[in-house]
């Protein structure tokens, strides 16, 4: 083994490129005077797998591995065994004095890292490198080289920048709230970034043009950042290829179009540049262009375009946060100012609503109470109807109108020092006949208080005719307990119920205006859902708060809280004691309504009038289901005189009714507690015994889409309140009368289901019998053929005659037993035919010259005239029972008269035409004759089954043709049949 094979072995592509190299053109010479100390270093160098590098001598001869190659990029293997001065000349100027210094301290040296600019891809690239410089000595202790351990960091410093980049961008567009300012930050951050985007621009695009939204690196409005392009023009960006294509476009040689452009911190003007698809809105469409010049110190790798892509990503991001941040803002805002709207409106219609309910009440108290012209009962009962609702109307214009002027803030409240536990005594004493109708146990348990406190009267008074009408409502059995005290410096007033109780989740909600609990069980479904929304506001104007506690089952408890003092409340609105009013007429409307929700549903069904007719079981029968015994008494007395009416008050105890007898028609509200009108058309539609009842939904919502929504749902009407009594009693007639119509049409429907399977069994019975009858047929046909052979000479002559009346009455029932086949065949689908070529012409002659001899026992002459071939695909077999058919047909019906067949080609078509003299058929009996068990004269006279037209009109048909028949000219009928024919 040579010494260069001894001291340079192994070292993979390095060794061998090593080995190769003629040393002693060298600066060291040739190997065998190298030194023990290189021969050792040079191949501890290519032993590693780490990258390292020697540069030896005075020199600094360079020689490195196979794992440092990469470092060096295009400068291998040209400075392998060159001097680094030669080799590494771009950077020598920060290696030189590393290596110096490491010379003359013969101390180590560590670099963390070090940026240089290596010429290694055709340029002057920014790398990065960690170092450590270790002073080599030989056998003596001279120094004689520097032994390099390097790895390059460049993908991890660059990535470390990048991503400084993107986090400063995150952290400063999270502060704006808006797209110009999100654009601005994203200037002054990549106008710090130069190093990776020397320059930037973004263009949005809209209706065909490209506006410059922010630019950083260029003049804006120069040659390179136009502020506005065209996207037909392709400069100075193909801002159209990116918008179509979706994709990114590299754009290069920038110089040669738009000048030096400037590279950031470095001397190189930027000569390429990157263009992105950037998404600008919510619906993720490329509607702008991110242009970022690149770096002409960086290569444009994986690493460099996943960074554009990602700030491109992050830009178009902040924008669409920031977009929805303002879209929401504004729609915040047109909500502010709606609900402002809102709230104006109410406070404007609820004044509007009290004059006209004044004009009503007026006159309604007048002639109720009115001595000189007594009403009748059934007058007054409807005026009181009138008054108890438009009381309730008035209670509820005053809700609205105290709520709106609370949230609009013109509340107008007088705080005055009050003995709270004896007013609030009365006030609750106005709902004890109320308590005692619904069997409760009212408990008050008021103690004193250290001091009166100051109150808005009024404002109290709503706050507990609320919190009780509340109670009322929600509490079936039990007690309802009222109870004040002093607690600290507070005054509590708590009103607790043993009622259904309040579901957890919905607990914090229930002060919220609007909301009702869904599905809780309560006395009525009735209600605008801001009662405890304005007990909260009454109970802020006091400075004060509530609080409620409920278990579902168990009860609910509200406590409110009120401060004692003045120091509390607005000084304006404090003034010196005054008599407080009557209460009882403010109570009224809440009392008038509990005690509505209690009048048992006996009370809603009128006595009948000496005038109504007694209920009858010929009588339809409707049940009403509304929650309201006012509304259960109007619509009951409407429908009393005409249908025996049952009402209820919800949908459960509706669904027992119908079940223990089903109505013939229901008439339901939709908003009931317990199971309301929706829930009980499910119910309804889910039983089979129920799902035909008609059934119309009542409601107070008005509108197409309520409507749309009750008839989706299944209902077969949706009326709207108020709705007059001749619509309503319209509605109920007409549906009931559907219904009957629809039960006739089912039974109409069921009779012909009957009649059809009677038929089928008819038909099937015809096929049964029909193979039945042929068995002993065949065995007649051959005992009579075997009987004839068998007789003598003699008396078979004698015989022979009517030897053969019996045979044509064999074969007379033999063409009869095939009719009822084919007839079972047609009516079950299976007939089916035999298609082959047939020459039409052939086959009409052999059918004439077989008939002939039938037809002249009739007297009957038959010619034919046909042209000499018609070749089609046809069933031979069904043909010739075609024209026997025709043919038999024309010498029953024309006995002694002529009978001619004509065959010709007309178009794509075969018209045969069979024509007789006899009696014909009447125009009105043409297309009767083809139906099943037809026939055009009484069977009496003619016989017959009533089957062969039939028979033969299916089998035309089959091949795709029609018959027909027509007058013969001078009196007899001419049966027309076409066929197609083969193309030519």
């Amino acid at each position: 083994m040579s010494d260069t094979d001894t001291v340079l072995a192994g070292g993979g592509e390095l060794g061998a490129l090593l080995r190769s190299v003629d040393w002693s053109r060298t600066p060291l010479g040739p190997i065998e005077g190298w030194p023990a100390s290189l021969r050792t270093s040079i191949s501890t160098m290519l032993g590693s797998p780490y990258p390292i590098a020697l540069y030896w001598g005075l020199e600094y001869v360079l020689m490195y591995n196979d794992a440092f190659r990469p470092l060096l990029g295009s400068k291998h293997p040209s400075s392998v065994g060159v001097p680094a001065r030669q080799a590494l000349a771009e950077v020598w100027h920060v290696l030189e004095p590393m290596l110096e210094g490491v010379r003359t301290t013969w101390t180590p040296s560590y670099e963390q890292d070090l940026c240089i600019f290596l010429e290694r891809q055709g340029f002057a690239e920014e790398c990065f490198f960690t170092w450590s410089y270790i002073p080599t000595r030989d056998e003596t202790g001279r120094f004689v080289g520097v032994f390099t351990i390097a790895s390059e960091t460049t993908r991890q410093v660059l990535s470390d920048r990048r991503f400084k980049t993107i986090r400063e961008l995150s952290i400063r567009t999270a502060l704006d709230k808006n797209v110009e300012g999100v654009f601005r930050s994203v200037e002054q951050v990549l106008a710090q970034s130069g190093a990776d985007v020397p320059f930037a621009l973004l263009y949005a695009v809209e209706a065909g043009k490209a506006r410059l939204v922010f630019g950083t690196g260029v003049e804006r409005g120069g040659p390179a950042a136009p502020v506005e392009l065209a996207l037909a023009q392709d400069a100075p960006w193909p801002l159209a290829e990116v918008l179509h294509s979706g994709r990114e476009v590299l754009v290069e040689e920038l110089g040669s179009r738009l000048g030096a452009l400037p590279g950031g911190p470095w001397p190189e003007p930027t000569t390429r540049a990157l263009l992105l698809p950037v998404s600008l809105g919510s619906s993720g469409d490329t509607n702008a262009v991110l242009v970022a010049g690149l770096s002409p110190r960086l290569p444009l790798d994986e690493g460099y375009r996943d960074f554009l892509q990602l700030l491109a990503r992050q830009v178009a991001a902040d924008a669409a946060r920031t977009r929805a941040y303002e879209e929401e803002k504004r729609r915040a805002e047109q909500l502010a100012e709606l609900d402002r709207a809102k709230t104006t409106f109410f406070s404007n219609v609820s004044h509007e609503f009290r004059t006209p309910l004044t004009l009503m009440f007026g006159p309604l108290e007048d002639a109720l109470s009115d001595g000189e012209e007594p009403l009748s009962s059934r007058q007054r009962e409807r005026l009181s109807l009138v008054h108890r609702n438009g009381a309730r109307l008035f209670k509820l214009v005053n809700s609205l109108l105290d709520f709106s002027r609370l949230e609009a803030g013109r509340a107008k409240v007088v705080f005055q020092p009050t003995e709270l536990p004896a007013f609030t005594a009365e006030l609750v004493s106005h709902f004890e006949s109320a308590a005692r109708r619904a069997g409760l146990l009212l408990t008050v348990d008021l103690q004193p208080l250290p001091e009166p406190v100051w109150l808005d009267r009024e404002a109290w008074e709503k706050v507990v005719f609320n919190l009780l009408s509340n109670a009322l409502k929600y509490t079936f059995e039990g007690s309802i307990t009222v109870s004040l005290r002093a607690e600290g410096a507070e005054a509590v007033l708590r009103v607790r119920d043993t009622g259904t109780g309040i579901p957890e989740q919905a607990l914090p909600h229930i002060f919220e205006r609007f909301q009702r609990v869904e599905g809780a069980r309560a006395r009525s479904h009735e209600g605008s859902g801001i009662g405890l929304a304005l007990v909260q506001e009454l109970v802020k104007l006091h400075g004060g708060s509530i609080h409620a506690r409920s278990a579902v089952g168990e009860g609910t408890t509200f406590s409110v809280h009120l401060p004692l003092g003045t120091a509390h409340l607005p000084s304006g609105h404090v003034l010196a004691g005054e008599e407080a009013g009557a209460t009882a007429a403010r109570a009224e409307p809440y009392v008038a309504e509990a005690l509505g929700w209690m009048r048992s549903e006996a009370d809603s069904r009128p006595e009948p009038s000496a005038t109504a007719p007694a209920p009858t079981g010929s009588r339809a029968r409707v049940l009403v289901v509304d929650d309201n015994a006012d509304m259960r008494a109007y619509v009951t007395g409407l429908l009393h005189p005409t249908f025996d009416v049952e009402a209820v008050g919800d949908g459960v105890r509706a669904l027992e009714s119908m079940r223990a007898r089903p109505p013939d028609l229901i008439l339901s509200d939709v908003m009931m507690p317990r199971l309301g009108g929706f829930g009980l058309l499910r119910e309804v539609r889910a039983t089979e015994s129920l799902k035909t009842v008609p059934f119309i939904l009542l409601s107070a919502r008005a509108g197409e889409e309520a409507s749309v929504e009750g008839l989706e749902a299944g209902a077969d009407d949706y009326l709207v309140k108020p709705f007059s009594a001749r619509e309503l009693l319209a509605r109920v007639q007409s549906h009931l009368e559907l219904a009957r119509m629809r039960r006739e049409a089912a039974a109409h429907e069921a009779r012909e289901v009957n009649l059809r399977e009677a038929v089928h069994a008819r038909d099937d019975f015809l096929s049964v019998a029909s193979h039945e009858l042929k068995t002993p047929l065949a065995a007649l046909r051959l005992q009579l053929e075997a009987l004839e052979r068998m007789l003598p000479g003699e008396l078979r002559t004698l015989v022979s005659e009517r030897i053969f009346a019996v045979r044509r009455q064999v074969q007379r029932l033999a063409g009869l037993i095939e009719t009822m086949l084919d007839v079972s065949l047609v009516a079950a689908g299976r007939l089916r035919l035999k298609l082959e070529p047939v020459d039409l012409a052939v086959l009409v002659a052999d059918g004439v010259a077989q008939m002939r001899e039938e037809l002249a026992r009739q007297e009957c002459t038959l010619s034919l005239e046909s042209e000499a071939s018609l070749p089609g695909q046809l069933d031979a077999t069904r043909l010739g029972q075609l024209l026997r058919n025709l043919l038999s047909n024309a010498a029953r019906y024309g006995a002694g008269k002529p009978v001619l067949v004509r065959l010709r080609r007309e178009g794509r078509h075969a018209r045969l035409d069979v024509v007789d003299h006899g009696m014909g058929v009447k125009p009105e009996h043409q297309e009767r004759i083809f139906n099943r068990f037809e026939r055009a004269v009484s069977a009496r006279h003619f016989g017959g089954l009533g089957l062969g037209l039939w028979v033969s009109r299916q089998v035309v048909e089959a091949h795709g043709g029609s018959i027909s028949v027509t007058d013969t000219p001078g009196g007899g009928a001419t049966f027309t049949v076409k066929l197609p024919l083969q193309e030519g």
